[in-house]
């Protein structure tokens, strides 16, 4: 191992350190499946579970923001977050249908409703927190679409929506 490899190794190992610190002990990587931690507040997940639920709340997550529609959720995620004691929004966005500028407004409005709290998104995979996140940069913040894109991957956007995302990118708003 050279010396550069080692010190990358050491820094990771540290960040993931501080990471779980800040996250009351609690390894959300090692719980949650894919998972994105795009800044400190911000928690990016697939579909959750009882366990997962748990596991956010010990964290100390305020928020879960929902994107999956009912008809792909397998418990009732609503009642599990509210009992532990966390604030719970769903805003149903189930494909590329979706993903219009009404729905990344009233997305828009519930990141600046709970702005500086800690938030965990998820859908079933990521990718539609993460499209959302990029054209929310790219159609209310103005952000160029290289920068837009970016964001989006670092919400989990994947190449289930990519090019769905760019094309809407190109389209102004």
């Amino acid at each position: 191992m050279t010396k550069d490899t080692k010190l990358r190794t050491e820094m990771a190992i540290q960040s993931t350190v501080e990471r779980i610190d800040a996250d009351n002990g609690v390894d959300l990587a090692a719980t949650l499946n894919p998972y994105f931690r795009p800044d400190d507040n911000s928690i990016v997940s697939g579909a959750l579970d009882d366990d997962k639920v748990a596991a956010l709340a010990k964290s100390g997550v305020e928020v879960v923001i929902n994107l999956q529609p009912d008809t792909e959720l397998s418990f009732d995620e609503a009642s599990a977050v509210k009992q532990a004691r966390m604030q719970y929004e769903q805003l149903p966005i189930g494909g590329a249908d979706d993903l219009k500028q009404l729905n990344i407004l009233a997305f828009d409005s519930l990141l600046r409703q709970y702005h500086g709290k800690k938030i965990a998104m998820h859908c079933k995979s990521g990718s539609r927190v993460g499209a959302a996140m990029a054209l929310r940069a790219g159609w209310l913040r103005g952000r160029k679409i290289e920068t837009a894109m970016e964001r989006g991957h670092r919400y989990g956007l994947t190449e289930k929506f990519e090019q769905e995302v760019h094309n809407r990118l190109l389209v102004p708003r």
